[in-house]
């Protein structure tokens, strides 16, 4: 008798074993998701009309949002203090970039050396851009800077936690 529960004892254990990984991997994914959504709540950006969105303030009250940048996947952080868009060096190389001549920049981490680049077409929400310059810089980020080059040809309006964004029409 005890020779033949040890094998079924054992496959409970195995059983109960499997349990609990399955329901911590389970509980990872959930919160992995959750974290990301914080970080990032504009996956999928509310489009009001075909000339109008809206982002929500991420928990950090930064503004990013999901587009395309040469019709590849990126995150943008719309940062109207920058005056050129800002790829990130490992982006840049992801999305195939050209590297243009070497410039000095100014950050708020102090002078970096950076590298003119081109991008064909930008892509946000319901709006696509086209031939916008753009510097990429060295960074561990993996958030393209949307700079002013490209946002002032929105308008852009904040109320509280939200920002509407409507195309305004090509650069005069």
């Amino acid at each position: 008798m005890a020779q033949q529960s040890d094998p079924v004892r054992r496959a409970g254990r195995i059983m109960w074993i499997l349990v609990w990984a399955l329901g911590l991997l389970m509980l990872t994914w959930y919160f992995s998701r959750q974290l990301d959504q914080q970080i990032n709540p504009n996956r999928q950006v509310q489009v009001l009309s075909s000339n109008s969105m809206v982002l929500e303030q991420n928990r950090y009250g930064h503004y990013l949002a999901s587009g395309e940048v040469n019709q590849h996947p990126v995150v943008f952080l719309l940062d109207t203090g920058a005056t050129q868009m800002a790829v990130p060096q490992a982006v840049a190389a992801r999305l195939e970039l050209p590297v243009g001549a070497p410039l000095t920049l100014g950050t708020a981490a102090g002078q970096v050396t950076g590298y003119r680049t081109h991008i064909k077409s930008l892509s946000l929400g319901p709006f696509t851009l086209y031939d916008l310059s753009a510097v990429i810089m060295p960074s561990q980020s993996e958030e393209i800077l949307l700079g002013m080059n490209a946002l002032r040809r929105f308008e852009l309006i904040q109320r509280g936690s939200q920002m509407t964004i409507t195309y305004s029409g090509p650069e005069q």
